[in-house]
Parts: C-alpha cells; sequence; structure tokens
C-alpha cells in the first residue's frame, strides 16, 4: 500500500548523529534520513551519485576546490568520484538520496561505516 511519510515524525524516532535511516525505496536507490552534526570524513564515492537535501539547520560541504552552504529546503548533487567532506556546526537533519549500493564513507575507512541500514 503506498502511504504518505512525514519526514518530523521520522526524525523524531532517532537522535544519534551520522547514522542514516532508511524511509523509503526508489528503485536502486534509497531515500535516507540522517541527523548530523561535527565533522564527517573525507571520501568519496567511486560508482555513486550522492544527492544531499537539507531539511533543518546549514550543511556545509566542503570540496578539494570550496565549499558548498545549503540551507532549509536546499539540495546538492555530488557526482560520482568527487572528494567532499560533510560539516555541520549545530544539528542538521538531512536526506540523502544514493544507489542501495553506496558506503556511507564511500572509498575512506572509518569507524562511522555503516554495514547495515536500519529501516524506520
Amino acid at each position: 500500500m503506498i502511504q504518505s511519510i512525514n519526514l518530523a515524525e521520522k526524525f523524531g524516532l532517532f537522535t544519534e548523529h551520522w547514522v542514516p535511516k532508511v524511509v523509503a525505496d526508489l528503485g536502486d536507490s534509497y531515500v535516507k534520513l540522517a541527523k548530523i552534526k561535527g565533522e564527517f570524513v573525507w571520501h568519496a564515492h567511486e560508482h555513486e551519485d550522492e544527492l544531499f537535501f537539507v531539511v533543518k539547520g546549514e550543511l556545509i560541504i566542503k570540496l578539494r576546490d570550496g565549499e558548498l552552504r545549503l540551507g532549509p529546503g536546499e539540495l546538492a548533487v555530488i557526482p560520482k568520484g568527487v572528494e567532499h567532506l560533510p560539516v555541520a556546526d549545530e544539528e542538521v537533519h538531512i536526506m540523502l538520496i544514493e544507489p542501495k549500493s553506496t558506503v556511507n564513507t564511500g572509498d575512506a575507512s572509518d569507524e562511522r561505516m555503516i554495514d547495515a541500514l536500519d529501516r524506520i
């Protein structure tokens, strides 16, 4: 059965940072929600593009040749192979759309790598 997804409700179901939660399937991609705060790790995704949509707060995406600043209602697509570093000075709520094969830390080895995603 097709159902609507209330993002505010879903964000209320978790508190941890940098641990994406799956809220929907879109073909071969997942729609994920995450709360982030602080700095992640420089990484790239060799085979996958990654869409960042800011729901709440301000997200900085550092790139090797500059940076993007995204506020609520703004999105950016990071093409495959592009190194990037997500940063959030305060807690940010984001929606990600990316292929199901995407590893959150990309090509970087980091203790925040997620092996299995929770669905909420």
